[in-house]
Formats: structure tokens, sequence, C-alpha cells
């Protein structure tokens, strides 16, 4: 007699696609409320991966106690503590990859409509105002002789910075480390990377260490004539001091994919003409929403199979916790 599949729990809203897959392979429940609210003693027992899209507490976590493994449905994984994961011997993945290409071209989108102010001149043709009132004005700027600065040149910040290359801007970065495979000029720190940049780009990940990095000192040396975008995570952006730099013209415009608390969006920063807003759909085609749900499922079926897990996170790694034992 085969075994029974493992039981996993899906844990708040989850992508459809992503859903029928896991139902595929597995036995799944699924509480959408984010909470364990209706699953009892003996179900929470028999839970051994939980997936999620967002925040996993880590109460839930400790109140699985034969929990394994976390499958996380996105590349920033600072919903989960992988760290806390790790100390109770429960690994943690991600679905990097197969987002990059589509964060990285909507990027470049926003890059582009926050310079050329596209989002208003389709308003302007849509309206009927181009025939009422005439052509929709010069745009203060233009990509040419930029310099774009990147914060967080990893996968999707690499890829950004090809594309943007072919618009024959400059491209300049801060991470933590300066990295020996690239021939673009490093910045120690996020401030001087400002002063030098035209276009400040956030593709960096979430979590304490870059919490309010761009802070109102970095948007100073950004500049009247700066531009920040952020496709990364949108507590990175100290948001009072961002949206007080754009009321007071210390920055020229922002482009935001992300927020501190989304999907909220301060009434003072919705109603700032210079700026682009868009609700965090950098990944949000179907096509790459499916491939981050088969990478979620092929991580846990890897698991259960005693195979090496396709996309751990650091702190799993750093934990030996790639394969399951026994």
């Amino acid at each position: 007699m085969a075994s029974p599949s493992p039981l996993v729990l899906v844990f708040g809203p989850y992508n459809g696609d992503g859903l029928a897959e896991l139902e595929r392979r597995f036995t799944v429940r699924h509480q959408k409320s984010r909470t364990l609210e209706g699953l009892s003693e003996a179900e929470r027992a028999e839970v051994k991966a939980v997936a999620v899209a967002g925040h996993l507490p880590n109460e839930t976590m400790d109140a699985l106690p034969a929990l394994e493994i976390v499958g996380h449905f996105g590349v920033g994984y600072d919903g989960v503590d992988a760290a806390h994961a790790a100390e109770r011997g429960v690994a943690v993945t991600n679905t990097p990859d197969v987002l990059t290409e589509e964060v990285a071209d909507t990027a470049v989108a926003l890059v582009l409509m926050t310079v050329r102010e596209l989002h208003h001149a389709e308003s302007h043709a849509r309206s009927g105002e181009w025939e009422r009132s005439g052509p929709y004005p010069l745009t203060r700027f233009s990509l040419r002789n930029k310099v774009v600065g990147i914060m967080g040149l990893g996968r999707i910040g690499l890829a950004i910075a090809h594309r943007l290359e072919a618009f024959g801007v400059k491209i300049r970065y801060h991470n933590r480390s300066e990295r020996s495979d690239v021939a673009y000029p490093y910045d120690a720190s996020l401030e001087a990377l400002a002063e030098q940049s035209d276009i400040l780009l956030i593709a960096a990940p979430g979590g304490p260490a870059t919490e309010k990095a761009v802070n109102a000192e970095v948007l100073a040396a950004l500049g009247n004539e700066g531009i920040l975008i952020n496709i990364g995570r949108g507590k990175t952006v100290d948001e009072p001091a961002l949206i007080e730099a754009l009321e007071e013209g210390t920055i020229a415009a922002a482009g935001l994919d992300v927020f501190a608390d989304e999907p909220r969006i301060p009434e003072r920063l919705r109603a700032l003409r210079n700026t682009v807003l868009l609700p965090h759909v950098a990944s949000a085609s179907r096509d790459t929403r499916i491939l981050m749900g088969n990478l979620v499922a092929d991580n846990l079926s890897r698991w259960f199979a005693g195979e090496r897990l396709e996309t751990p996170v650091p702190e799993s790694e750093k934990a030996g916790l790639t394969r399951r034992q026994g």
C-alpha cells in the first residue's frame, strides 16, 4: 500500500495555479485566514510542510510540531524568520531566478514611466485633453546621459543593469560588498551612490539590514534633479522622509512598486503628481507566477524524496538543512 502523501498547510492567500500544483502532489489544507483557527491539535501535529506567500509568524511555526519545511512563494522571504526556522531544524526555500526577468522588465518600464511621465501622457490622450488643449507638455527629464545607481546588484539588479545598458545609461551600484565579476563602479555607501546617480534604483532584499536604508540623508544626496525607483521592498525606504522629499522638491520624482504597509499607501503619497505608483506587480504575470508555484512544489517534492533542495535560503544552507534525513 502506498504511503499517504505529506500534509502541506497553505497559510494565507496563495496563487491559484500554485495551489492547484500543490494539491496535485500533496494532501493540502488551506488556511486562508492566516491563522490556525479550526485546525485541531491532531491536524497540526500532522503538518510537515507549509507553503506561504508572505508572512508566517514564529508562533504559527512553533504550533506545528512536525513541521519540516517552509516553501516561500517569492524571492524575498523577510516574512519568514529563516533563522528561527533553522534553530527548529525547519528548512526554508524561496523562488529566485524564475521571476528575475519579469521583475527586471517591470523595473525598466517603471523607470521609463517615471522619467518620461508616460502615465500622465496616456491620460492626456485618453481623456481628450490632447484635442481640447494641445500636446502634452515636454517632459523635464529623459534617459540621455543619465547615471543609474542600483542598490542591490544581485540576480535581479544585474538583470536590470543589463537591460538599462541598452539605453546608453551609465551604471553604478552599492552592495554589502563589492562584486569581482562586474566592471560597474562600486560605491561603498548608499549615500555615496545617491550622490553619483541621477536615478537611484532599489533592488535590494528586505529585512532589518536594509530597513529605512533610503533615509532623508540619502534622498538629499540624490538631489532635486534625482529620481527614486523602488522594486525591492517598501520598508527599505523611509516612507515619511520620501513623501516630504517629494513634496518639498528635495528629489524630483519617484516610481514605486512597493510600499511600507501594503496594500495601504499614504494619502499624501497618492496625491503627488511626481510619482508613479504600481500595486506590487513586478512579477505579476500568470506565466511567472506558475513558475514560482511550480518551484515551491518542486522544493517540497525534493525534500520528501530525500533529494537536495533546489533553492534553500542561506540560513538553511548554513544550518545544513538542504536535504531531508531519514
